[in-house]
């Protein structure tokens, strides 16, 4: 177990009234634990009390494997097959004080399986997402200076691609090479997102398998894991030439980028600072084709809290890092799109991203 993250969560919970946390194999599971077991239909999960105790219920299947794991002192219900389950869940309750108690859920608990648990026995459930969420939203030095790492290694990455991307290879091909010049730098693959043409205009797109042309446009959507943190860049680039139109645009994205880094400093008020970034693109007339958000929380996954969005009405903090990633997308057009990491410092914030943001010809 991660000492100090549970610490940290066990405080989280008493704040909060909580009496546990129910936490199903997941990411969030590994993060907490330092270990991840298989998800299939029979029900198992960490249940982490708010006086710091912990146990865990499974099937006789992973008794062992998750005993090793906790070690001999820590207490593992487990079920057989051919008996309900929802029995060894009812005496684990009892044995542990939480019959009748409140219990958070992480996100990839099954409905179904919350459900038969709560017709057999007096518990409360609700939603432990958020929870979980603020155990690791703030990152400490350590943290920061692999998430720094990793956006260094993207970014050089970023020359390379450049030199590589030309008409006639696919979308594929430049994921393909972003993963290969990760691994030669010592960082592990991350996620890679190449949407070239028409595809552009798509924020998600999901595919790869477009041929690069003359006169493309490409959103490069990449960032490699470095022990174990994550990085996240966005770039656009033009081959063989940039229309007038396309520059207009590009220039607005860059603004409001450049507007959104500069308002997330200690203390703002997060919708402020989604404003700071949509109103630029608002007032130029593409309002109406920036339909995400501003950005997203980054760490241990790429994807984490804290979301920078008009709903999220929380302040920055000191240790919060996000992505500020505007962007204008016009179906079956083009779209736009530029992207850095910013972590919020006791003073300001730092830009961990340093590649360039002017536009790119290649």
């Amino acid at each position: 177990m991660r000492k100090k993250y549970l610490d940290r969560l066990v405080n989280i919970l008493k704040k909060s009234d909580i009496d546990a946390i129910l936490i199903a194999p997941s990411e969030e599971m590994e993060f907490i634990m330092g270990h991840n077991t298989h998800i299939c239909e029979r029900f198992q999960a960490l249940i982490i009390k708010n006086d710091g105790n912990y146990f865990y219920i499974c099937n006789l299947l992973t008794k062992d494997e998750i005993q090793s794991v906790l070690g001999p002192d820590v207490k593992v219900y487990a079920w057989f097959d051919g008996d309900v389950f929802t029995d060894t869940v009812k005496k684990a309750f009892e044995e542990q004080g939480l019959i009748g108690k409140t219990i958070a859920v992480n996100s990839t608990e099954r409905a179904f399986l919350i459900l038969q648990i709560m017709e057999a026995i007096d518990v409360k459930f609700v939603n432990g997402k958020p929870y979980l969420e603020d155990m690791r939203m703030i990152k400490d030095e350590e943290e920061l200076n692999n998430l720094r790492m990793a956006a260094r290694i993207t970014d050089e990455s970023y020359e390379e691609l450049l030199r590589f991307i030309k008409p006639g290879i696919k979308e594929a091909d430049i994921a393909r090479k972003m993963n290969e010049i990760f691994k030669e730098k010592g960082a592990d693959e991350g996620f890679t997102m190449v949407c070239s043409g028409p595809n552009s205009s798509y924020p998600h797109y999901n595919d790869d398998q477009r041929v690069i042309q003359a006169k493309d446009i490409i959103v490069l959507d990449w960032g490699c894991k470095y022990k174990n943190m994550c990085a996240d860049m966005s770039r656009t680039v033009f081959v063989g030439g940039v229309t007038a139109e396309e520059k207009k645009v590009y220039e607005i994205v860059k603004e409001s980028q450049a507007s959104g880094e500069k308002a997330a400093l200690a203390g703002a008020y997060i919708p402020d600072v989604d404003k700071a970034s949509r109103d630029i693109i608002d007032k130029s007339g593409y309002g109406e084709y920036f339909f995400t958000r501003l950005g997203h929380g980054i760490g241990y996954s790429v994807h984490e809290a804290p979301d920078i969005k008009a709903s999220n009405h929380r302040n920055l903090e000191k240790g919060m890092v996000f992505s500020i990633e505007p962007g204008i997308y016009m179906a079956g057009k083009f779209g736009i799109r530029i992207e850095n990491i910013v972590a919020v410092t006791e003073n300001g914030n730092e830009v961990l991203n340093k590649a360039s943001t002017e536009i790119m010809i290649i």
